[in-house]
C-alpha cells in the first residue's frame, strides 16, 4: 500500500483505490478468447457420421455448410433451420454471384432423398460449386 504525505504536518495516509486496469485487461482477453472458441464448440456440438473417401480433399474457400443429421435434421453454418426456410436463409449467404462454395454433410445412414432436396434447392439458387463432404482416409 502506498502512503502519501501531506501538507503541514499532517499524517501519511494510505491510498484506498482499486487500481481498474488489470481487471479490465483479463476481461478483455477472456471475452476474445471465448469469441474466437464458440465457432468451434457449436461446430462439435453438431454429430454427422460422415462418409468416407479414397480421393478426398480440401477446399480452398471456406464454405457454407448445410449439415443434414441421421434424423433429417438440418443446420446451415452451424443453426438449426427447416427445410422450408433453408432457400431464404441460403440466399443472402450467397453472395451477389453465387460463387461461395455450398458443403453438404450428410449422415451416411440418412436416405438418399434428403441430400438431393437439399442439393435441388442450391440448385434452383444457381449456386456453381456444391460439394458432398467425406471423412478422409486415415
Amino acid at each position: 500500500m502506498a502512503l502519501t504525505k501531506l501538507r503541514r504536518g499532517h499524517k501519511a495516509a494510505p491510498i484506498a483505490e482499486i487500481n481498474m486496469i488489470p481487471l479490465i485487461d483479463v476481461s478483455l482477453v477472456l471475452l476474445i478468447i471465448f469469441m474466437v472458441m464458440t465457432p468451434f464448440l457449436v461446430q462439435q456440438q453438431i454429430r454427422v457420421n460422415l462418409p468416407r473417401s479414397v480421393s478426398a480433399n480440401e477446399a480452398s474457400d471456406r464454405p457454407i455448410v448445410i449439415a443434414i443429421q441421421r434424423q433429417g435434421e438440418l443446420s446451415l453454418n452451424g443453426h438449426a433451420i427447416a427445410i422450408t426456410n433453408l432457400e431464404s436463409e441460403l440466399k443472402p449467404l450467397l453472395g451477389p454471384h453465387g460463387d461461395r462454395p455450398v458443403m453438404i454433410q450428410a449422415d451416411r445412414d440418412l436416405a438418399l432423398q434428403r441430400v438431393i432436396s437439399v442439393m435441388d434447392i442450391a440448385k434452383k439458387l444457381q449456386v456453381i460449386k456444391l460439394g458432398i463432404s467425406v471423412e478422409q482416409p486415415k
